[in-house]
C-alpha cells in the first residue's frame, strides 16, 4: 500500500503572521491639540506609556509632524486609533509595520 506523503501545516510564525498584521498607530501635529492633552490622552489609553516617554512623543509629533506612538497586533491598533481619535488627536491611517 502506498501511502501519499502528508501536508503538514505551515509553521506557527507563518500562520501566526497570517492572522496578527502588525500596524503602526500614528499621531499627526495640528494646531488643535496642546502639549499637555496629546500627553494625558497617550498615558490615559496606551498600555505602559509612561509620561515622560509621551512627552516625547509629543515632541517629535510637534517637531517631526508626526510620531508612531504603538506598534502591535492590527486589533488592538484599531481599538488604539479609535480611542485617540475619539479624544481629538489628529490620526494617520494605520500604517502596517
Amino acid at each position: 500500500m502506498v501511502v501519499a506523503p502528508s501536508r503538514s501545516p505551515a509553521p506557527i510564525a507563518q500562520r501566526r503572521s497570517a492572522h496578527y498584521h502588525s500596524v503602526n498607530v500614528i499621531v499627526l501635529d495640528d494646531d488643535v491639540n496642546t502639549f499637555q492633552h496629546v500627553v494625558a490622552v497617550l498615558v490615559r489609553h496606551l498600555p505602559g506609556m509612561q509620561p515622560d516617554r509621551a512627552w516625547e512623543l509629543a515632541h517629535r509629533i510637534d517637531g517631526e509632524g508626526s510620531a508612531v506612538v504603538w506598534s502591535g497586533p492590527l486589533e488592538q491598533g484599531e481599538l488604539y486609533h479609535q480611542l485617540l481619535s475619539a479624544e481629538g488627536l489628529t490620526m494617520a491611517p494605520l500604517g502596517h509595520g
